[in-house]
Formats: structure tokens, sequence, C-alpha cells
């Protein structure tokens, strides 16, 4: 089967989250944004990580997004770099563009010229915190949409002393283990035979009713 491809434009939390996980499920990912340093911490992941003011249409258009599968904006601080890069996009025939917004207003322009879908996530996740604030399981959250969330959660009593090949995690709530936190540091790639101790703090990518099950039944 071909690999997917997609471009995420603007590396802030959102961005950052949704090329990382593109990224690890086998698709071809390009990444821009206009700060250096943000550019850099996605490059060993992505296949191509790019510094560009998106607003310099011909250096957008040099991007040649036609072949692209979708193109998710994460620029919802810049309502004309969104719509530079919404434009470009649909102007290559890119079929599916995604924008974050942060009110009515960006989300019906984008909608007039061409975006296929916007999300608040901003409101998805005061949701999805108030939630966890009740469950009090997650240590943190990101949601992705209204459906999907990469959230931080400390072992579970049932998974220490077992392995990831034991829990089948996936098989059982279709979720992806994403990596590890370690202080600061996160290792993104996991041993699924390795041990789980108490305490470990991991990195779950899911869907939220999958999630909430997960938590339910750990």
């Amino acid at each position: 089967m071909t690999e997917k491809e997609f471009g995420v434009f603007g590396l802030g939390d959102f961005g950052k989250s949704v090329a990382l996980t593109l990224a690890r499920e086998g698709c071809q990912v390009l990444a821009v944004d206009n700060n250096e340093e943000t550019v850099s911490d996605v490059a060993d992941y992505v296949t191509q990580a790019i510094k560009m003011d998106v607003r310099d249409i011909e250096a957008l258009r040099s991007l040649s997004l036609g072949g692209m599968d979708g193109i998710i904006i994460g620029l919802s601080a810049n309502l004309e770099a969104s719509i530079m890069v919404a434009m470009v996009a649909k102007e290559a025939g890119v079929p599916y563009v995604l924008a974050k917004v942060h009110d009515d207003v960006q989300a019906h322009v984008l909608q007039k010229i061409g975006v296929d879908e916007v999300i608040f996530p901003e409101v998805a996740m005061g949701m999805r915190i108030a939630k966890a604030l009740v469950n009090g399981k997650y240590i943190d959250l990101i949601a992705l949409s209204d459906e999907f969330s990469i959230v931080e959660i400390k072992s579970q009593p049932m998974w220490v002393g077992k392995t990831l090949n034991q829990l089948r995690l996936r098989n059982r709530y279709n979720i992806n283990m994403l990596g590890k936190k370690i202080g600061e540091k996160v290792e993104m790639w996991i041993n699924p035979d390795e041990v789980i101790k108490e305490n470990e703090v991991w990195i779950v990518l899911g869907q939220n009713r999958e999630l909430d099950k997960m938590l339910k039944e750990s």
C-alpha cells in the first residue's frame, strides 16, 4: 500500500503532536514552521522539516503540495498565514485540508476559501481536562480532535510487572503507546518486551472512548 503524505504547517503543541504521530504511523510528513528551533525539534522524526514564512506565496508554491493526501494547518495565531496555506493547498488540488482555529470568525473565513474541516482543540481539550480531573488518572493531555487525544498517564496497577506484548493494549483498545517520559526526556522507541515499572509515565494516543475504557478496566 502506498504511504500517505501529509503536510503540517505550524509546529506548536498541536501541529507537532500531529506531525510526530503521523510519522510514527508510517506516513510521509512535511513539517513547516518559521521557527528554526521548532523545526529542528522534529527534523529527525519526519520526512522533511522546513523553516519557512508561509506568507511568502512563491516559497509556499515551491513545496509542490499537489501530491499530498492532506494538509493540517496549526497556525490559528496567524489568520493570514492560515489563509495562504489553505489557498495554495486547494490551488494545488489537495483533497483534504484541516485547520486549527480559535474562534468562529476564523472558522467562517477558512471554510469560505475551501478548508474541509476546522477544529477547536482548546474547546475539546477543556472538556477532556475536566474529565481527567474527575477521573484523576491523566497527568496531561493534548486533544487532537473531538475524538482523539494524546495523554500522559502513569503505569496502571495492572500493567506493573508485565510487558506491552503481554498487555496487548493496542489489540484490546486500539491505542498506540507513543513513548515513555524519563524526567523531561521522551523515549520514542519502546522495547515491547521491557517490563513495566511503577510510576513510569507513558504517552498514549487513542480514541477518547477507548482511552476511557482502558482506564476503567486498568
